[in-house]
């Protein structure tokens, strides 16, 4: 299979971009300050941090389930995000799967288009399709609780891309999960990244997790969150297929993230 390298060449304009964001909230706690980011068509970027560094505040704002109070979030051709764009061009996906319980697979996956207006008839190939993108077509009339971990993780994965998102959210979702199980997700997410060329924003405390997956890893500094530095991850997808994670590149990028890491939770810089 040959190898896809990620976006290169001349730089496309951005998809979304964070100018000077900040968020303080109500009880006076500031959770972002300052942020300044660039996100482009079909990254795979992955926010790092330590807890409390304002990854998840950053992702809410980014799917305008919380307001910034400062700076601006803007998207493609210049439109306010939030304000112009419309939900069905993104998906989030939450730590927990949080299904319905009393819903079956399918209409789980249903519901983002249900809430549209688009009726069940309609949306029968749509879910399907999100369904087989994750593994899941035997299991359309399964409910949550005959599903292990990792399956219902599947099932929120498949809700947040039936919509065809242009920029897919994904909030630490994989950290409860066993290593197997882990790693073949991670695996699948970057398939079906490739296939479908949305952009991704993940967030993660793994340094491993992140290097395998990304093309940029955005280090955020603890309270108030900011950007410290992005690290490009220059390699070839697929990487399973190259056996990436076992590579001395590998073990040389994991280096260098926990030392960019290290320095900014000891509040020391580091050379870029």
């Amino acid at each position: 299979m040959p190898a896809f390298i990620a976006p290169a060449g001349p730089e496309p304009k951005p998809l979304v971009r964070l100018d000077r964001v900040g968020k303080r909230f109500a009880n006076g706690t500031l959770a972002l300050h300052d942020m300044s980011l660039e996100i482009g068509e079909h990254d795979f970027i992955t926010f790092l941090g330590p807890s409390g560094c304002g990854k998840s505040t950053a992702l809410r704002l980014l799917a305008g389930l919380t307001r910034a109070t400062a700076g601006k979030l803007t998207w493609a051709a210049h439109r306010t995000l939030g304000a112009s764009r419309t939900d069905r061009e993104l998906g989030f996906v939450f730590q927990e799967p949080t299904l319905m319980p009393w819903s079956t697979v399918f209409d789980n996956v249903f519901l983002p288009l249900r809430l549209s207006g688009i009726t069940r008839a309609q949306a029968d190939d749509t879910v399907r399709d999100a369904l087989a993108m994750v593994g899941l077509t035997r299991f359309a009339a399964v409910y949550p609780r005959e599903l292990s971990g990792g399956m219902k993780m599947r099932v929120s994965i498949a809700r947040a891309l039936v919509t065809h998102p242009r920029l897919l959210l994904i909030d630490e979702p994989f950290a409860a999960l066993d290593e197997m199980t882990r790693s073949k997700l991670n695996n699948d997410l970057l398939a079906i990244w490739k296939e479908h060329r949305f952009t991704v924003i993940f967030v993660t405390h793994s340094v491993y997790e992140s290097v395998y997956l990304s093309n940029r890893i955005v280090v955020m500094a603890p309270r108030p969150g900011r950007v410290v530095q992005e690290i490009p991850i220059d390699e070839p997808y697929p990487r399973a297929a190259g056996d990436f994670h076992v590579s001395s590149r590998y073990n040389d990028h994991v280096k260098r993230v926990q030392r960019v890491l290290h320095a900014t939770m000891d509040g020391v810089a580091v050379d870029h």
